[in-house]
């Protein structure tokens, strides 16, 4: 299977909200570029929280409290990517890592499973390893789907 081909050609909320969440934002965090993404969330809504890759939710804080807080560490993020040299071609190593196979849809809201188990080779011979979860939380308005939160950077394996 292509891994940057949507598992849900037959579903149109689905692959709306597998674009948005895969492909959209590999495409956007290589390129550093959050207008790419901006739309995709509902701003008056958002609440991002950080599980800072603890199982227990008594460790988990809401340190995304707004949509510009987490965009500025999106940002910071997607720019230490891109200063990094690596030894094979990023985006094939994260949509390699990346797996969005349970979207759960009840009405005009849907839970998304996003999980990241991989690494990317550095040039320097060593590598960086994703290995975390994000559970995200959308929405269907007029205008489409939206991100109106998460609970990331959680433990995965």
């Amino acid at each position: 299977m292509n891994l940057q081909e949507n598992p849900f050609p037959n579903d149109a909320d689905r692959t709306a909200i597998w674009d948005m969440l895969v492909r959209r934002d590999i495409a956007a965090f290589i390129g550093q570029d959050w207008a790419m993404v901006s739309g995709d969330f509902d701003e008056t809504r958002f609440l991002g929280i950080h599980a800072h890759n603890s199982p227990n939710p008594d460790d988990w804080k809401a340190d995304f409290h707004s949509l510009s807080v987490y965009r500025d560490e999106w940002l910071r993020q997607a720019a230490e990517t891109a200063a990094t040299a690596y030894a094979e071609p990023l985006s094939d190593a994260i949509f390699r890592a990346t797996r969005l196979t349970e979207i759960d849809i009840t009405g005009d809201v849907a839970v998304a499973r996003k999980k990241f188990d991989g690494s990317v080779r550095r040039a320097d011979g060593g590598e960086d390893r994703l290995n975390w979860q994000t559970l995200y939380f959308c929405r269907k308005g007029d205008d489409g789907w939206k991100i109106t939160g998460f609970v990331g950077y959680m433990k995965y394996k």
